[in-house]
């Protein structure tokens, strides 16, 4: 049996890459200008390899009963890891994925197929663009991992780009998507203010050591109209190999302090990240 090998293709925003991982048979690790973008095992699709993404995975395991079928919608594909995950917790979801990148989706999908029926719908777009065109309460959860280089654009970090998020979902559903940063973490509370503007309740994963200050990491906003059963991930979040804490009312309100909310006008990327805050070996 050929082992398999790395694939390198430059794509619309970069270089991307394609590692096979020498210890799982069919995982695979992808790069864009070096930088870990997505992590898929093609055989077990509820491996989730980052912390970051099984952060994610534990809040689309909370936000309804386990098996239910959502309605989602992705911005940024990357290697579809979490649309794999979908499919497989909560078979007959209806998803779709944005990703401005067109290269970098057919290069997944070349590499990377999606499943059979895995009733995902694939959109070579701008996040914002595609979302303002979106119907009125479509969807279940809408799932923000968008990233331009290892920046979030500013055009999805302000209050017009949260309004349309709002618009989009449904009265129960959950907007969740993955923000990094540093202290003493200006644009991090900015996106809380920014959406807690549009959704009256706020929760926040990240790593106790992030939120210290300690160093640039990654953090999960959720947002919703409902109380998110915040206890669930709780346990969740602690029970994994670098646990994480779960911030929400006070202690979150407190975190967020005086910042605004981000309009348009004003909007910037995320920070840009420390050299080596994110690479690989």
């Amino acid at each position: 049996m050929n082992e398999p090998i790395p694939v390198s293709r430059v794509v619309d925003h970069g270089a991307a890459k394609l590692m096979p991982d020498v210890d799982r048979e069919r995982a695979w690790l992808l790069t864009v200008d070096g930088a870990p973008q997505s992590y898929v095992d093609l055989d077990e699709p509820t491996h989730l390899e980052f912390e970051y993404a099984r952060r994610l995975g534990h809040v689309l395991d909370t936000v309804a009963e386990p098996g239910r079928p959502l309605d989602a919608l992705h911005l940024g594909g990357g290697a579809l890891t979490l649309p794999r995950y979908l499919t497989a917790t909560r078979p007959g979801s209806r998803q779709d994925v944005v990703e401005a990148d067109e290269g970098l989706l057919k290069l997944v999908v070349e590499y990377l197929p999606l499943p059979d029926g895995a009733g995902v719908a694939l959109h070579a777009a701008d996040a914002r663009v595609w979302l303002e065109a979106a119907p009125d309460d479509s969807a279940d959860v809408l799932v923000a991992d968008v990233y331009g280089g290892s920046r979030v654009p500013a055009h999805l970090t302000s209050l017009g780009y949260a309004r349309e998020a709002r618009r989009v979902l449904r009265d129960g559903g959950v907007y969740l998507a993955n923000l990094a940063d540093a202290a003493p973490f200006a644009f991090l509370r900015s996106q809380l203010a920014t959406f807690a503007a549009e959704f009256r309740e706020l929760t926040l994963i990240a790593e106790p050591g992030v939120l210290r200050g300690r160093r640039f990491g990654n953090a999960v906003l959720v947002a919703a109209h409902h109380p998110l059963d915040t206890a669930a991930l709780t346990r969740l979040a602690a029970a994994d190999a670098f646990p994480a804490r779960v911030e929400h009312g006070a202690a979150l309100r407190d975190f967020i302090g005086d910042a605004r909310p981000v309009r348009d006008e004003d909007a910037v990327p995320s920070p840009e990240p420390p050299d080596g805050a994110f690479g690989i070996g």
